[in-house]
């Protein structure tokens, strides 16, 4: 009977976040879409593939309109910017606003 070693695998500790933040700063999305089934993951995408997870996120179907509204805390202006305009950029949506105001560090967003 013959032995086999395999290789040991060590994995490295993910790198530190490496993005810019403010945690002050909390940014508010509202888009109106047409209602699509591609409408939502889409404009999900955006904050997924940049590893960001909302504060809240709410979607209300209105006849034929999708209104999706995405609340993040610690975006910089540049990056809530750059989301804006690439919301802006697909297909089905309609207009989307971004909105910002400053929140106590010690007082969770959501609560006011």
């Amino acid at each position: 009977m013959s032995t086999v070693t395999l290789p040991t695998v060590t994995l490295a500790a993910p790198a530190a976040e490496s993005r810019p933040t403010d945690p002050n700063r909390l940014v508010r999305f509202a888009v109106q879409a047409d209602a699509d089934p591609g409408t939502l993951p889409r404009v999900l995408e955006l904050f997924a593939k940049r590893g960001l997870v909302p504060l809240s996120l709410n979607s209300r179907l209105l006849g034929e309109t999708l209104t999706v509204e995405v609340e993040m805390t610690g975006m910089v202006a540049a990056e809530s910017n750059h989301v804006g305009n690439c919301l802006r950029q697909i297909p089905m949506v309609l207009t989307v606003a971004v909105t910002e105001r400053t929140v106590p560090l010690d007082l969770p967003a959501a609560a006011e």
